[in-house]
């Protein structure tokens, strides 16, 4: 039986309607984070300032501070797969990263995102590195660069599906297999693959950003 039986009943894949309650829990947690900050911050507090602070210091060693710019995306995405990628280890519940539609949709804003900021910082010269050095190598670079750039948000977004999916049909088959005896190194494995799967797509997103920002050769 489904843990929140309404959850079941709206018209919406499942998951969009887990993406949602998402959204709605770190809206809460958010609000109830900031809503009396202190010097001295309380335990929800402390947690978003720990998160956010390491991925802040995380941006400063891959991006410099020019990417800072970009926190807000970045630590946005981060919430949400972290909290997706654990919401499947819940029994009953699915993660919403563990569809594709949800990881292409992810991978899509920082794909689009990448070449605007490309654009926007280097004008029409950006569009020219995809042409090579000199104008007669342009049959041949083009295909090549067209490629490795489409690659991108096929790779962040196939990575996080295959690798969430994967957890989830684990996690199945040993409740299956061991219902009455809880699974704990399973657990275990579970969350940090989430944290580690969390760090590979916003680094990777953080890097292709930071790319189109230097000097297109």
């Amino acid at each position: 039986m489904h843990p929140f039986l309404f959850l079941g009943k709206l018209p919406f894949p499942p998951h969009v309607t887990y993406t949602w309650v998402i959204m709605l829990l770190l809206a809460l947690f958010s609000f109830l984070a900031t809503r009396r900050l202190s010097i001295y911050p309380g335990r929800v507090q402390h947690v978003f300032e720990v998160i956010l602070g390491g991925i802040r210091d995380l941006m400063l060693d891959v991006m410099g501070p020019t990417g800072l710019k970009f926190f807000p995306l970045i630590a946005t995405i981060a919430l949400f797969i972290l909290t997706a990628n654990l919401l499947g280890i819940i029994p009953g519940f699915e993660s919403p990263t563990s569809n594709l539609n949800t990881t292409v949709s992810m991978a899509l804003v920082v794909f689009v995102l990448t070449h605007i900021v490309g654009v926007w910082v280097h004008g029409f010269k950006y569009v020219k590195q995809f042409m090579g050095p000199v104008w007669w190598m342009t049959p041949i670079m083009l295909p090549i660069e067209l490629v490795s750039h489409l690659a991108r948000p096929i790779s962040l977004s196939v990575r996080l599906f295959g690798n969430i999916m994967g957890e989830d049909l684990v996690l199945a088959i040993v409740l299956m297999l061991v219902p009455f005896l809880v699974p704990l190194p399973v657990f275990v494995l579970m969350i940090f693959t989430s944290a580690i799967q969390t760090l590979v797509f916003i680094m990777l997103s953080m890097i292709y950003i930071q790319l189109a920002m230097e000097e297109a050769h």
